[in-house]
């Protein structure tokens, strides 16, 4: 009965751990938009971790905004790029997907382990730009406020929002935005600093931010997941 029992128990785990496999061995697919911070910084977690992916372009101005499909809202009912398919699942935005690929994927960090201080701090930092800077200048929000008052309103918010920003990498950054190891926290500075030169934010009164910025441009991650080298860059923008 013992061994009967035990060839059971065996049996059922090399079910699970086969289960486990097969749906982690499944390709990710990367729902993403050239220029959308979000997905620019899923783009380089993904880079950084050097995990393989498909992408698949969701154009948020052709036709009206391919995210508005009804195609594209049975992944995310918000209509908001990035979304990920993933291990039988969609996942959608970027801090949630960037977190969960470090819970099952842990090769290259971008959460300090064993240090709760110090990844609360890179998820403070995440957050300062994912909810305070971002989203009020993110496409929806220009649209709405309309083309004559677009450029203004986003310089306003990003400055405003790296006011409080460099505060916070004075106390806190090294090499990076927290110490200096590569985190979360400077995978979502660097799509943010290129909307604050889009949007002719003055950098000279942000040295820190800067300085960090000048660092994190040095890095092939970073490197390869810039906006303007992803397949769905018109031609114009391309950069090698």
């Amino acid at each position: 009965y013992n061994v009967s029992l035990q060839n059971s128990l065996l049996l059922l785990v090399l079910v699970v751990v086969a289960f486990l496999v097969l749906k982690m061995s499944s390709k990710i697919v990367l729902y993403s938009y050239f220029r959308s911070s979000c997905s620019w910084r899923v783009r380089i977690a993904l880079a950084w971790k050097k995990i393989d992916y498909e992408y698949r372009a969701v154009s948020l101005i052709a036709d009206g905004g391919e995210q508005l499909k009804p195609e594209f809202t049975a992944k995310n009912p918000h209509q908001k790029v990035p979304a990920m398919d993933i291990d039988g699942f969609t996942l959608a935005e970027s801090l949630p997907i960037m977190e969960y690929l470090d819970e099952t994927r842990p090769d290259n960090p971008i959460l300090p382990a064993g240090n709760p201080e110090r990844r609360a701090v890179v998820r403070q930092i995440s957050e300062c730009i994912n909810s305070g800077i971002q989203p009020i200048q993110n496409l929806a929000v220009l649209r709405y406020v309309g083309d004559e008052r677009k450029a203004e309103w986003g310089r306003y918010w990003i400055d405003r929002g790296f006011q409080a920003l460099e505060k916070l990498l004075v106390t806190h950054s090294g090499k990076y935005c927290v110490g200096d190891d590569f985190s979360m926290a400077d995978i979502c500075l660097v799509p943010q600093v290129a909307n604050a030169i889009r949007f002719k934010v003055d950098m000279s009164q942000f040295p820190t931010i800067a300085r960090v910025h000048t660092e994190l441009e040095k890095l092939d991650a970073v490197k390869v997941s810039h906006a303007f080298r992803q397949p769905d860059c018109p031609d114009d923008l391309r950069i090698q």
